[in-house]
């Protein structure tokens, strides 16, 4: 008998998915781990304000939620969601001009799982995606991993222009538009409700479905609320709204959910069962809880008067923080702002100097699918109190050589 000698030398294992190196991390996390020393003013974060939390609400809802029913609400759940919660849910909803019956929710964990559940379910490898410009950097990571061919949109300072997006529906053939109109991440911009119409009605014409992500509309500090896309009547049948708790109860509880037609939704399921069977009993019930016993409007009322406070803060400061011939937007709620310096300017390059100033801002170019502009940032307000936010853009002028 032979005995074959094993070799030396260890195989090495494959490698990891093309798709992983192709798509990167998100610039943002890495800010945020550079400068996540106490001493930074951080205006690149988009976390909303800690202190403004209502946790003696959470926690109570948790403990009677405990206290009652804790069988169930330590037990596994149906992928749906739970029923208390996803009824809430949909009257909430309707309540806000969109009629929405428990069964059109998918309770989700987190928003961000919902984009990844509508990924997994509408696109294929090489796929067209088509997204506001610049966009939401979590979006452009998710339809990368997916596989999509992701093509912005062109627009103005009013958001995307809906002649341009037909343009480039006929052209490209797309399978979805992306897009956050309202206090949008990264430039605090909302769309028009005439832009709005448009768009649900260049969806109806050319057939594309419409993804309608809503995690900061109910941060509004000024003028009147604009209905949602999905409230349009040309996009009954093909948009799809997300919407999460984050902004406005608790990012630690991550609870977000869809609102769908019924044969998207119930692929979304499918692959929600795939990724992690349900979104965690304890956290929908103290939700539901939550939205039972307390006043959830009044709690975001508080919140967002304190971020218009913040964002007025930013606005005073700005005109000495910034070189000449810098402009800026004025967003009527959410948490974000967008800066465009002089074209001279690079704004990644800019960073390291500015951290060493102990502040943060996000440089601009990453949150854009096509050609980067490089002059741009975005600055979060509602982190900071309005006397750090100012002691934050004396540092900005400094690191920027204005002051």
């Amino acid at each position: 008998m032979t005995l074959v000698a094993e070799s030396a030398s260890t195989a090495s294992v494959p490698p990891l998915a093309a798709r992983v190196s192709a798509v990167g991390g998100s610039p943002v996390r890495d800010i945020l781990a550079v400068t996540a020393r106490p001493e930074v003013i951080n205006f690149a974060g988009g976390l909303p304000a800690p202190e403004l939390f209502d946790a003696e609400g959470v926690a109570a809802a948790y403990r009677d939620v405990l206290a009652e029913t804790p069988a169930r609400a330590l037990q596994y759940s149906t992928t749906e969601g739970e029923p208390t919660l996803r009824a809430a849910l949909a009257a909430r909803t309707s309540l806000r001009g969109l009629a929405t019956d428990p069964d059109d929710v998918l309770v989700t964990t987190g928003s961000q799982q919902a984009l990844s559940l509508l990924a997994t379910a509408l696109i294929e490898p090489g796929d067209t995606v088509l997204v506001e410009n610049p966009c939401y950097l979590a979006a452009l990571q998710v339809f990368g991993f997916a596989g999509a061919r992701i093509v912005p949109v062109p627009g103005d300072a009013d958001g995307m222009d809906p002649r341009a997006l037909e343009e480039l529906v006929v052209r490209e053939r797309p399978k979805l538009l992306y897009t956050v109109p309202t206090f949008q991440n990264p430039t605090g911009r909302t769309l028009p409700a005439d832009r709005r119409a448009a768009i649900a009605a260049v969806a109806a014409r050319r057939g594309l479905w419409i993804v309608e992500d809503d995690p900061y509309g109910e941060l509004r500090f000024e003028g009147e609320r604009v209905p949602w896309i999905a409230s349009c009547e040309d996009a009954a049948d093909r948009a799809v709204l997300l919407g999460s708790f984050s902004k406005v109860m608790a990012p630690g509880m991550r609870l977000g959910w869809l609102r769908a037609p019924a044969g998207l939704r119930r692929a979304c399921a499918v692959a929600k069962q795939a990724a992690d069977l349900h979104t965690p009993t304890v956290n929908q019930l103290a939700a539901a809880r939550y939205l039972a016993d307390r006043d959830l409007d009044a709690h975001v009322a508080r919140v967002a008067g304190a971020y218009g406070e913040r964002r007025d803060a930013m606005l005073a400061g700005l005109p000495d923080a910034l070189p000449e011939g810098s402009v800026w937007n004025r967003p009527e709620g959410g948490m974000f702002l967008w800066v465009r310096l002089p074209d001279s300017y690079d704004t990644t390059a800019l960073l390291p100097k500015v951290v060493e100033q102990d502040v943060a801002y996000v440089p601009g170019a990453p949150f854009h699918a096509g050609e980067p502009d490089r002059s741009t940032l975005r600055l979060c307000f509602v982190t900071q109190t309005p006397e750090e936010i100012a002691e934050g853009l004396r540092r900005l002028g400094r690191g920027l050589g204005v002051a």
